[in-house]
Parts: structure tokens; sequence; C-alpha cells
């Protein structure tokens, strides 16, 4: 994996209460690759990680979804969480952020409770994607052909389960943005 993603400029969209190893472990496997990687958040500052029900550590905002143009990011990764997908669902600039990168074909990556953000944005329509089981139902609902499996790449949109399938998402997951844009695969 090692460069694969000199060059690429990589958003991370994410507010207080997401789950950190889900953006943590993801992050460092996209520095590693060479990739140059920006929170995105709701507000500047900083905001709060958790360790499922306990906080964790606190992580500097680079750009607020009001200052960040997702036409300057090459690909889009949204962590989990409990708190985190709700915030950002709820926000009219986050879900036009996501929007972007799926009309303009640039990869997607999604992991645990982070699809909601998507679903949400109406971006999930004749997908195929897993989730955090729990919200199966929600992504069913909202068009996706939700299946139980470790990481599931559809067309440059890449989502996992948890947890323990950060190592296979983090593969699917580089190898997705190291190709860069994808045929728009915008939901109806």
């Amino acid at each position: 994996m090692a460069r694969k993603l000199d060059g690429k400029k990589v958003a991370i969209l994410v507010a207080d209460g997401f789950e950190q190893v889900e953006m943590t472990k993801p992050r460092e496997a996209l520095d590693e690759a060479g990739a140059e990687t920006k929170i995105v958040s709701l507000k500047s500052g900083k905001i709060q990680g958790m360790n499922h029900a306990d906080k964790g550590d606190k992580f500097e905002v680079d750009l607020t979804v009001n200052e960040a143009r997702p036409e300057e990011f090459d690909a889009l990764l949204i962590p989990g969480g409990l708190y985190n997908p709700d915030s950002m669902r709820m926000n009219e600039k986050a879900l036009a952020f996501s929007r972007h990168f799926v009309r303009e074909g640039k990869p997607v990556a999604a992991i645990c409770h982070g699809p909601q953000v998507l679903v949400s944005a109406d971006l999930v329509r004749g997908r195929k994607m897993t989730s955090w089981p729990a919200i199966q139902v929600d992504m069913r609902n909202a068009g996706a052909r939700w299946v139980d499996e470790e990481v599931v790449v559809d067309n440059g949109l890449v989502s996992s389960r948890k947890p323990d399938d950060i190592p296979a998402f983090n593969r699917k997951m580089i190898e997705e943005f190291a190709e860069g844009r994808h045929k728009a695969a915008v939901a109806a």
C-alpha cells in the first residue's frame, strides 16, 4: 500500500461522537499510503472521539463544512459512531459535501454507522453496501442492497460493518482511492 496515494487529498467527515478507531486507523493507513488527510467537521476547534460509550481523545478540525470545498478533495472517508452520523445527517452542508463526491464519481468509504450520512443524502439507492447491522433496515428502506460482509465495494463506494473489519476496509479503501474517479453513480 505504500505511497499509492501520493498527491491525493482525502476529506474525513466527522463530528463530535465519532468512533475513534474508525477515524484513526483508516487515517493512519491513508497517511502511510501518501494521502494528505483533512478533518472536516461542523465546527472549528476540537471534536470528541469515542471508544464505544466512553470518551476518547479530542482531535483538531482542519476545516468546517462551511469552509471546505469538496472539489479540492479526491476522496471522502466517513467514520461511524453513534453520535457522529446523527449530527452530520441533520446538516445540509455536510450532506451537500457528501453528494459532491458521488455526483463526481469520486471514491467514498464509510464504516459502521457512517453510511447513515449517505442515507440522508439519498446516495445509497441501488448500491450494494454493508454497515453496522442495527442500521440495515434504514439502509434497505433507502434503497441499498444491504449485505452482511466484512467489506463491500460498489463502483467506488467502500463500506464495512465494524472496527473488526478495519484491516479489510483499509485495503479496499486505499485500492479504490488510488483508482480515482469512477463512473458517476448518482442515486435516482
